[in-house]
C-alpha cells in the first residue's frame, strides 16, 4: 500500500422505500410492535430507522443519552425509550450466558434480550443470521407472535423460525422458499 494516488471519491445512498414511514406507523396503530434487525452500522441503522419513524424520539435513544448527554449506561437504559444495540454486544452477552452455563428453561436466560425489545423503539444493527435467530426466540419468548420480513438468503433462518415468515417478491430463493407469505407488491 505505497504510492498509491487517489483518482476519486464514490457516495453511496440507499434510500429506505417511499411509504415505509407510513407502514411503519399504520403497524403501529394496529398494535404491532416493528423492530428493525439490519447489517447496517449502528450510526446509519439508527439513521433510517428515524427517518421512517421506527425512533421516534432519537434524543431518547440510549446511545445518544450516553454519548451526547453524557449518562451512565444504567441511567440512559432506565430513561431511554429507545435503543439501538450492536450485534456484537448481543453476541458479547450471549457468550457470557453460554459461560455460566445457563439452559434453556433458566429464568435468567436472554434476560437482557427481554430487557432491550421491551423498549417502544427497538434497531439491532450489524447482525448475524444467528442473532437474527436469537431475537425471534426472544420475542416469542416474551410471549409475542413473530413475523418477520426479508429477501435475502441470510434472513431465511429466521423467516423459518418465526411465526409468520414473509419474504418480499424481489428476494432471493432462499429467502421465498423459507416464507409462509410472499409479499409481491
Amino acid at each position: 500500500m505505497h504510492d498509491l494516488c487517489l483518482v476519486g471519491v464514490v457516495s453511496l445512498n440507499d434510500p429506505p422505500r417511499t411509504n415505509v414511514d407510513l407502514s411503519v406507523s399504520k403497524c403501529r396503530s394496529a398494535g404491532i410492535k416493528v423492530i428493525m434487525v439490519t447489517g447496517d452500522q449502528p450510526p446509519t441503522a439508527a439513521a433510517i430507522a428515524a427517518k421512517v419513524n421506527i425512533i421516534k424520539h432519537p434524543k431518547n435513544e440510549m446511545n445518544y443519552l450516553v454519548n451526547e448527554m453524557g449518562m451512565s449506561p444504567e441511567e440512559a437504559m432506565a430513561k431511554c425509550t429507545g435503543i439501538v444495540i450492536h450485534g456484537d454486544v448481543l453476541a458479547k452477552k450471549h457468550l457470557e450466558e453460554e459461560k455460566l452455563g445457563l439452559d434453556e428453561d433458566h429464568p435468567d436466560k436472554g434476560a437482557f434480550i427481554q430487557e432491550w425489545i421491551a423498549k417502544p423503539e427497538v434497531v439491532f444493527a450489524r447482525t448475524t443470521p444467528s442473532q437474527k435467530l436469537l431475537i425471534v426466540a426472544a420475542c416469542q419468548k416474551a410471549g409475542h407472535v413473530v413475523a418477520v420480513t426479508g429477501d435475502g438468503v441470510n434472513d431465511s433462518p429466521a423467516i423459518k423460525k418465526a411465526d409468520i415468515g414473509i419474504a418480499m417478491g424481489s428476494g432471493s430463493d432462499v429467502a421465498k422458499n423459507a416464507a409462509d407469505m410472499l409479499l409481491l407488491d
